[in-house]
């Protein structure tokens, strides 16, 4: 049993156009399809979707994430390769986690400042309304 690429849009959020897309680029290699032409994602299919749209989502361009599947069809042979791949983007993520906590870290910082003067300038209007 297969999932028809309106059930993976769906369950994906990717549009038929971005998945056809990724079938197109060598991303999704292993699509069945139908008799009659209809494509039929299976459970592994979305396994690598998922994958996928994780490496994107995570900052990896889509030509790395090309590179990954093919060595990926290549085999044990490349279990090396792409462990040092994926470490590699682990520490890419985490700094850019590390690099969005200081930015969250600042905004944090401007909140606190402009509540006080807010409330200061609350304070000070009212008192000042009341003369």
């Amino acid at each position: 049993m297969g999932y028809t690429i309106k059930q993976v849009s769906e369950k994906t959020n990717l549009s038929a156009h971005v998945l056809r897309y990724y079938e197109k680029e060598g991303l999704l290699s292993r699509v069945s399809r139908s008799g009659s032409g209809f494509r039929h994602y299976s459970e592994d299919d979305l396994e690598w979707l998922s994958l996928i749209c994780c490496l994107k989502n995570t900052g990896m361009s889509l030509k790395q994430i090309k590179d990954f599947v093919d060595l990926s069809a290549q085999g044990g042979k490349t279990l090396k390769q792409r462990l040092e791949m994926l470490a590699e983007h682990k520490k890419n993520v985490e700094d850019q986690i590390n690099q969005m906590h200081k930015h969250l870290d600042k905004v944090s910082c401007k909140i606190s400042c402009f509540t006080k003067q807010y409330e200061e300038y609350l304070q000070s209007g009212t008192q000042g309304g009341d003369s």
